[in-house]
């Protein structure tokens, strides 16, 4: 392989309504090695992620407009995005039944451990 070729990073996006703990993911991700996309809300869930094509997307649970759940429905849907991981991530007691509901592939309830953040990612994104 030639060594002019760096390694792609491995994008994550995260779809959070809280600011402070968007600059956190972001922060903490980067430092990890990953390229981090932030959204506030998921309005055009589909359109963004088209575009993007991350390789892993956390998904809140409680975000405006449509919610998390609604989003995930709406992104695996898609042909041509349902094999792109998503971790929903909340504070509902039943996050594990909520994500599967929903057709997640994961899920972590906050306050949540950052390692095991990682490890969920790193394990869903290979």
């Amino acid at each position: 392989m030639d060594a002019t070729l760096k390694e792609r990073k491995k994008t994550v996006a995260v779809f959070d309504d809280d600011r402070d703990l968007l600059d956190i993911y972001s922060y903490l991700l980067e430092e990890e090695g990953y390229e981090v996309v932030l959204y506030s809300n998921c309005d055009d869930v589909v359109a963004k992620i088209k575009e993007l094509r991350p390789d892993v997307i956390l998904m809140d649970n409680w975000i405006p407009v449509m919610g998390g759940v609604a989003a995930i429905g709406e992104l695996k849907k898609e042909e041509t995005l349902r094999d792109i991981p998503v971790i929903l991530v909340s504070a509902n007691n039943d996050v594990a039944k909520v994500a599967e509901k929903a057709g997640a592939d994961g899920a972590i309830a906050k306050p949540f451990e950052f390692d095991d953040l990682l490890s969920l990612i790193a394990k869903l994104s290979n």
